[in-house]
């Protein structure tokens, strides 16, 4: 798996021009999934994340994760993480799983991370989706789970 977290003071997704989901203070993920990931994966990115301190703490400090600053997280599917531009000069996203499978653990990953505690809201799975964001930073950090 990959994710690709950006810290936001907010962001939004949006579908055919309507407003689909939005959180304030928080993570923004882009979530990509092969074939070949497992729940093993999906535990260790949920660990991580949930755990991650990367917000300031009263002394400028990155010590606090995301309930420390009551965060929220917007989780969006992004199967183009997996885009190939070895060759050409259009990707090719044979990486990317099956859409059944990755729909299934996508839905598995959000799961655990509410179970862990963490407030979640999704885009739609497949859908042509519109991001807005305002970037806290910027801190971006990419997970991915074949190197970690």
């Amino acid at each position: 798996m990959k994710v690709v977290l950006q810290r936001v003071n907010k962001a939004s997704v949006s579908i055919n021009d309507h407003l689909f989901n939005k959180i304030n203070k928080g993570y923004l993920l882009l979530v990509g999934i092969k074939d070949s990931d497992s729940s093993d994966d999906i535990d260790y990115l949920v660990r991580k994340i949930t755990n991650l301190r990367i917000f300031e703490d009263d002394n400028g400090k990155t010590n606090l994760n995301l309930s420390s600053v009551n965060g929220e997280i917007l989780s969006i599917s992004q199967f183009t993480l997996y885009a190939n531009t070895k060759h050409g000069n259009r990707p090719s996203f044979v990486d990317a799983g099956e859409p059944n499978f990755a729909s299934e653990m996508y839905d598995s990953f959000n799961q655990k991370l509410l179970d862990a505690g963490n407030s979640v809201k999704t885009g739609q799975f497949g859908a042509d989706m519109q991001i807005d964001l305002q970037n806290d930073g910027p801190f971006t950090i990419v997970f991915d789970t074949e190197n970690n």
